[in-house]
């Protein structure tokens, strides 16, 4: 009788190991995913900010006059560059989103000029900009789903248990602030 208790207790402390070493990597998993998903926000960025120079170059011989709006974009680049290399996610995310207005305000002038629009380069770059920004959008998207994923597992039983065990706490979203939200206004 003592042997069958001993097998039982066994048996559950076997069983609270196995689920225990489970959630530890499940936790483990979910955080490289959201490191990773990271990341890819930021080659996104990089490569946003790499692509640029080329069409404020193409742009430049068109839009003499427009001399505000190119430094604008230079203004932004360089701050997404320099919020790149300091790893503050929030500054990243500014950045990132003080150039994209820079930006819309560029391709909204260029309606003005006809052969800038027609311009080979000038089209090919905005069509490049504009796969990155969806990119972005869905780089942004996934880490916020693996947040998510990150979160309902350290928030419900029997992961809660777990996580405050291990002293995992939920994850923050990326989040837009309500300043930023609001549709980008061209000024001509």
């Amino acid at each position: 009788m003592i042997s069958l208790i001993l097998i039982i207790i066994g048996a559950v402390i076997l069983l609270l190991l196995i689920t225990a070493f489970g959630y530890f990597n499940r936790f483990t998993i979910l955080q490289n995913r959201i490191s990773n998903a990271f990341s890819q926000i930021d080659v996104q960025l990089k490569k946003r900010a790499d692509l640029v120079p080329n069409l404020v170059e193409s742009v430049r011989g068109y839009m003499r006059h427009e001399r505000e709006i190119i430094e604008k974009i230079s203004e932004a680049r360089k701050g997404l560059v320099s919020a790149n290399s300091s790893g503050d996610i929030v500054k990243k995310i500014k950045a990132g989103d003080a150039l994209q207005n820079a930006m819309s305000r560029l391709f909204a002038i260029s309606e003005n000029y006809p052969d800038l629009k027609a311009n080979q380069n000038f089209l090919q770059l905005q069509q490049e900009l504009a796969a990155i920004e969806d990119k972005i959008a869905y780089a942004r998207q996934f880490y916020n789903d693996s947040v998510l994923s990150y979160n309902n597992t350290c928030t419900t039983i029997p992961g809660a248990w777990f996580a405050s065990l291990f002293g995992k706490k939920a994850g923050k979203y990326l989040e837009i602030p309500e300043a930023e939200r609001e549709p980008v206004k061209v000024k001509f």
